[in-house]
Parts: structure tokens; sequence; C-alpha cells
């Protein structure tokens, strides 16, 4: 049973598990992605995941449900709730003291209850604590998803899975569950699992900070980052995998590294310094372009309104700080993005393209290599091969 099970998080591990051969229930809140999934309909884009959602479904292994009664008669309970931060960047707790108190919780006994999504250093121990306190034997266990949103279903099945139990029981326990689909199972005691996965997503940020730090470098001094970091990487194995400049932002890298600034009081300076550079890249784009064009008098637009390159998924996206940063200072601002559908705001590319002045590359989605721009392009990507310089 799958706390979240209509998710990213959830809904490709609940297919890999059924898949497997194990009886899986997705509990979510969210009646419309209840009916869609029991439909044979993915809610989101995730590789390969469409046709084994109709097999699972028509296995009678899988189905998703709104009824949390289904909690307390599972034998397993994975919940892929993270830990949320508050409006001062601090990690919050209230989503596990629900779950576990005694008065309600729909937690019981004998169960194996796995926490998933990336949680705030000692969280899974605090559970584990606090179920025993309120007399539940209940087995807790950290196993981490360490899944790229898009090819979840993929790499559930193709990368290691940390298996961090907080008692050898509920360590053989999750290990024998994960030894289901993953290829290796890799034991760590709780915390350093959940240091495991907060550092991963640290160093994916710090990485993007970097690269866009050396883009604005560059680009003050009138030079073609593109052709620096192409010289840079090509061939050379001592940079092999360093990125390319561009919004770095989502549900999770920004959250978790700070996270692990909390963690550590406030002292994870290279963290700060990644924030400092990766969120402000949107108000150094428009200040930029503002000192070439007069965007006062210009109706701009921004395509690509998702997180990352052809992705469904809108969530933190910076795209939208982009947006709001034009709304000031531009006469107009147009959006589109081939890939959300629902939202009344954005236009259909086009549209904008005859609409626009100015284009602002929000998403490096694939359909724009292939645009033929007659007006001005920011690409801070670069993925139209026209507009990394032009700031």
């Amino acid at each position: 049973m799958i706390i979240g099970g209509c998710g990213h998080v959830g809904l490709p591990l609940g297919l890999a598990l059924a898949h497997a051969g194990r009886e899986v229930i997705g509990l979510d809140l969210d009646a419309e992605k209840v009916a869609q999934t029991n439909a044979g309909e993915m809610p989101f884009k995730d590789r390969g995941a469409d046709e084994l959602l109709v097999e699972v479904l028509a296995s009678g292994r899988f189905r998703c449900t709104t009824d949390e009664a289904v909690i307390c008669a599972a034998e397993i309970v994975i919940t892929v709730i993270g830990t949320p931060l508050d409006q001062h960047l601090n990690p919050t707790f209230d989503v596990f003291h629900e779950i576990t108190r005694a008065e309600n919780t729909p937690l019981r006994a004998g169960q194996l209850f796995v926490l998933r999504s990336t949680i705030y250093p000692g969280t899974v121990e605090r559970v584990a604590d606090s179920l025993r306190r309120r007399g539940l034997d209940i087995d807790v266990a950290f196993c981490p998803e360490r899944v790229a949103e898009g090819v979840a279903l993929e790499e559930i099945r193709s990368l290691p899975q940390i298996v961090a139990g907080c008692s050898e029981r509920a360590q053989a326990r999750a290990a024998e569950l994960f030894a289901l689909i993953a290829p290796q199972i890799v034991p760590l005691a709780p915390m350093e699992a959940e240091l495991a996965k907060l550092y991963t997503n640290a160093w994916r940020y710090i990485q993007f900070s970097i690269s866009n730090q050396f883009y604005m470098m560059a680009n003050d001094f009138g030079l073609d980052y593109e052709a620096i970091q192409s010289a840079m990487t090509l061939g050379y194995p001592r940079a092999k995998g360093f990125p390319s400049a561009g919004f770095a932002a989502g549900p999770c890298l920004f959250k978790d590294t700070m996270q692990l600034s909390t963690f550590h009081g406030n002292s994870f300076f290279l963290g700060h310094a990644a924030m400092l550079v990766n969120e402000g890249l949107p108000n150094y784009v428009v200040k930029r372009a503002a000192m070439r064009f007069d965007l006062r008098s210009l109706r701009v637009a921004i395509l690509g309104m998702t997180f990352k390159a052809n992705s469904d998924d809108p969530r933190d996206s910076l795209s939208y700080k982009l947006k709001k940063i034009l709304r000031v200072e531009a006469a107009e601002v147009l959006c589109s993005d081939p890939f959300i559908e629902g939202d009344p705001d954005l236009l259909p590319l086009e549209q904008v393209l005859a609409e626009a002045d100015l284009f602002f590359i929000g998403a490096p989605h694939d359909v724009y290599r292939d645009v033929e721009f007659t007006k001005p392009v920011v690409d801070i990507w670069n993925i139209t091969q026209q507009g990394s310089s032009i700031l």
C-alpha cells in the first residue's frame, strides 16, 4: 500500500512492485487522479509507464483509491510524503506527527512502514521512536527514491536501492521488498541514508550553480559561455558531466539544500551561495535583457514553463519567477508550454510566435530546437543555437 500512490514518486514504484508480483493499492487524496489512474491513463509523463499501468490493472495486482481505511489492512505501508519547508525555509514535521499519533494513526502493529521521499536527518528515527512510545510494534525503514522524473520507472528497476531500517527486522523486511525490483541493495544506518539522499541533491544543485555563475561571468565580459563550456568538456575526462547553464529548479534540489543548511546550523555556505546564484538567475537574465531591449515597449513570451526539459511538471519552476519579474518590466508577458494541459494562461506556440516581440526560453523542450525564430531570443540554455550570447 502506497500513500501518495498517484504521484511522480508513488505511482512508478507501485507499478514496479505490482509487475514484480506484489499486490499494490495506491492511496491518494486526489480523486481525479485516482479515477484517471484506475481508468488506465497515467496522470503524468513517465517513460514506459503507460503500457505497464494497463498491464498491472488487468492483472488485478494494482488499483488506486481515496479510502484511507486501506492503510490499516496493509502488510506494508510506503509513504512518499517528504519533509516540507515553512515560510522561513525550515523543515516542518507536522505531517509525520499526524500519521504517528496514537489517537488517530491508521497504522497498526506488525506492519512495515517505509519512508520513501526525502526527509530531514533524524526523521526516520523520530518516527520510529514516536510509534514505539505509543506502544505500536511497527518496523520503520527509510528507502529513498533516487530517480529522475520522466524515467522513474526505468531507474527504479536499474539503480541500486539504499535501505536503512531502524532495527534488524525492519532492515531485513525492507531489503526483501526492494530486492524484488532493484538490482542491488545498499544497507546504511538511517541518518546515513537520509544524508546520502540530501547530499546527492545538494551536490547537483551546487554543480548547476557553478555553471550558472560561470555563465554570468562570461556573459558580463561579452564572451560566449557555450563555446567555453564546450571546450572545457570536449574529450576531457575531468570535466565530464559539467552541466550547461540554465534554471536549476524543481521540487527537490533547492528544498533539500536548505534542509542540509538547517541541519548543520545554517553553516552550509556552499549551499547558500548556490541558492543565491540559482534563484538569482531569472533576475539576472531580465536585468541584462533590459540593457539591450526596451522591455517596457515589448510584448515578450516565455517558452517552456515546466521545471525541466520535456517534462509536464511545473512545480517550483523558475519560469514562473521569470514571468513574475517580466510582468513588472515588460509591456506584456505571454507564456506557452506544449506539455502542460488545462492552464488557461498558456497559449499555443504558434500564437506566441506570431504575437511576441522577444522570446525567453524557460524550459529547453526539444520542440524549440526546430523553431525558426524571426525575432530575438534570450536562451541561456542555447537550445536554439542563437540566443545564449545576446545578453
